[in-house]
């Protein structure tokens, strides 16, 4: 340890790697912050600044001229994606709980409760699956016209990870078999796909959410031939695919850095009035719940689900949903749903802490399918009796990790299902399908 910079790194729980300069015990980042008092910046508060030093950092952070520019965009909404938060829960007034909340403040919730307040929450839990998850179906779907991709045929010189390959094209296969790329090139033609309307001849042009580098964007482009490209991407990466992107002569490509939250997708002149499928893979949380908004934005002071406006112009959606654990209740598309069937937003928040607990077993068991709820917990609410008076943290640690596997699962399909529902009731026709690759 006497070699390694001695400054704590809370987020990630250990002390720094690096090197510490001479005659410090810290390295040149953080000896002069060792015992200074360190604030957010409110340009990009993901990184912080000494006070006595901040008035001097807004004026030059690098994401000062980039924030600016983009508040004169057109397309640029503040928060216009981001949902309301409810006055009132299904037991009354807000518990005053803020917007945003850490697994910290998660877990607090959970272990807060009494044993039997636990063991209630585990009984809603699976009802509320067994009621609304009975359909979810394994669709592993890999097209020939991803072919290319999956042999290995492609530029080398793309930098693209293998390992998301399967997964990429699974996505593009469930839209394929869906029907949505019938208009592009490889795309199956068959009786019975969806029709584009007065659009059935248009190429429709593709918005990938949260598209990071862009080769699911890359993968299409390959294998269906898309014509137009908008990727969405608030951070800025490094060996992206747009250069790939761009030497195809057909293909034209936009870039928006912005947060979903904050894009108004209707104000973005190249794509106005324009047909379009909206895709992601890597979507965190609430990201999911942003990009649906984006898409079926809701028009001023009527429910999310009262109108869903411009959703002729999105002609398919296919998103990979991840990261529960993160999901907000403020930003989640469904409430209403949720709230009609009892579940409060202390207990969302609990629910979208326990979707952790999916990665708790043995990643070689396949316990991914808990269509069979009626036995889940059971031997637990069994146990419950014998266990009266004991606290949230001495049940779970009498509960096994495949346990608690099956209990991430369940609480992850309730949160996709309630999404699925939103969309049902936006007027579209979907379908909620699982992918174990």
């Amino acid at each position: 340890m006497a070699s390694r910079c001695q400054f704590w790194l809370p987020k990630k729980n250990r002390f720094c790697a690096v090197a510490p300069i001479n005659d410090s015990k810290f390295c040149g980042n953080h000896s002069s912050r060792a015992d200074g008092d360190m604030v957010p910046c409110p340009v990009d508060p993901s990184h912080s600044v000494l006070r006595e030093n901040l008035q001097g950092h807004v004026k030059r952070c690098p994401l000062l001229k980039q924030t600016q520019s983009l508040a004169g965009q057109p397309f640029y909404q503040k928060g216009i994606n981001a949902g309301e938060e409810d006055s009132m829960s299904a037991n009354g007034p807000d518990s005053g709980l803020s917007d945003s909340i850490s697994s910290e403040m998660k877990r607090n919730i959970v272990y807060g409760m009494s044993g039997d307040q636990f063991h209630r929450l585990l009984g809603k839990i699976r009802a509320l699956h067994d009621l609304i998850c009975k359909d979810i179906q394994d669709s592993y779907q890999i097209k020939e016209a991803c072919n290319m991709w999956i042999k290995g045929e492609i530029d080398r010189k793309i930098p693209f990870q293998e390992k998301h390959v399967l997964q990429q094209a699974s996505i593009l296969g469930n839209l394929d078999e869906f029907g949505v790329l019938r208009n592009y090139d490889g795309g199956q033609q068959r009786e019975g796909n969806r029709s584009y309307g007065n659009d059935a001849n248009v190429v429709p042009a593709v918005v990938e959410f949260g598209a990071g580098r862009g080769y699911l964007t890359q993968m299409l482009a390959d294998c269906y031939g898309i014509k137009r490209v908008f990727l969405v991407e608030r951070k800025s990466y490094k060996l992206k695919a747009d250069r790939s992107l761009r030497q195809k002569e057909s293909l034209i490509l936009e870039r928006l850095r912005i947060d979903i939250e904050d894009l108004n997708l209707n104000a973005v002149e190249s794509l106005r009035h324009n047909p379009y499928l909206a895709i992601g893979k890597h979507l965190c949380g609430p990201a999911t719940d942003l990009a649906l908004r984006c898409c079926l934005t809701k028009q001023p002071n009527q429910a999310d689900t009262e109108q869903c406006r411009d959703k002729s112009k999105l002609k398919g959606l296919a998103i990979a949903t991840c990261c529960h654990h993160l999901c907000q209740w403020k930003h989640y598309t469904n409430k209403r749903y949720l709230l009609e069937l009892g579940i409060t937003k202390e207990e969302f928040l609990a629910i979208t802490w326990f979707t952790s607990w999916a990665v708790d077993a043995n990643h070689s068991e396949d316990i991914s399918d808990v269509t069979d709820s009626k036995t889940f917990l059971q031997s637990s609410e069994n146990e419950s009796d014998g266990m009266i008076g004991c606290t949230v943290d001495e049940i779970v640690k009498s509960m096994n990790p495949v346990e608690r596997a099956v209990l991430g699962f369940m609480c992850k399909e309730i949160i996709d299902m309630g999404r699925l529902m939103w969309l049902k009731e936006c007027g579209l026709e979907t379908q909620l399908v699982k992918n174990k690759h």
